[in-house]
């Protein structure tokens, strides 16, 4: 069996269980659009190639997926190189998100953290803080159960011991989630459309306001 091979396998298995995800990823992508919209906020981290793929998330939601839309408010917390630096070196790694979600996160903002192991202390720092600032806290992790898994209020764990077929799917679940976020947009602008006024009666004419405010209409 070549590396591909080998690879390819390990990735057919993972998908049949990966199948049940799309429930949660449809309702996370509504809920994800009704706070979006209404002016709140989704903040994201990982570690490594988990990072990488908050970022991609981030991306998609400020920019777009694929038809033009309003942006989207999304930060992806290991960017803030800056504060991330600052925050190591004076409280330490694990601080390094919790520290920014206690910053830029309100009540009822969603909070994704993204990561194979689901053991990673930067990120269960964070979801605990998550959790006490009134944040909503998911997570994409390998399999469960995991801390991670365990300290979220919901999780999409996918099960396959290849760190590669989970980072992987991973990726397909972020752009699932913005097609979820950007459909249920859609229809909440459908929705919004308002009706056509009634139409009122039609005035043939010109009106001619007279000496003394009488009026007479004016055939054309």
């Amino acid at each position: 069996m070549t590396l591909l091979d080998t690879h390819l396998a390990h990735l057919a298995a993972a998908l049949p269980p990966y199948r049940h995800c799309e429930p949660l990823l449809a309702r996370w992508g509504a809920a994800l659009a009704q706070r979006l919209t209404a002016g709140g906020r989704l903040l994201v981290a990982g570690n490594g190639g988990s990072a990488a793929e908050a970022q991609h998330l981030t991306a998609e939601l400020v920019g777009k997926l694929r038809d033009d839309r309003q942006p989207l408010s999304a930060i992806a917390l290991h960017a803030e190189t800056s504060a991330l630096t600052a925050i190591g070196n004076d409280y330490g790694y694990e601080e390094v998100f919790a520290r920014q979600v206690r910053a830029h996160g309100r009540p009822d903002d969603v909070l994704l953290l993204l990561s194979t192991s689901g053991g990673s202390g930067n990120l269960l720092a964070a979801a605990r803080a998550g959790r006490e600032a009134g944040l909503r806290c998911w997570a994409f992790t390998g399999p469960a159960p995991n801390p991670l898994a365990g300290t979220c209020h919901e999780v999409l764990a996918v099960d396959s011991p290849d760190t590669q077929v989970v980072q992987e799917l991973h990726l397909v679940s972020s752009h699932l989630l913005c097609e979820y976020v950007e459909q249920a947009m859609e229809a909440y602008v459908a929705q919004e459309v308002p009706a056509a006024p009634a139409a009122g009666p039609v005035r043939a004419g010109v009106e001619v306001v007279l000496e003394g405010g009488t009026d007479r209409s004016v055939q054309a």
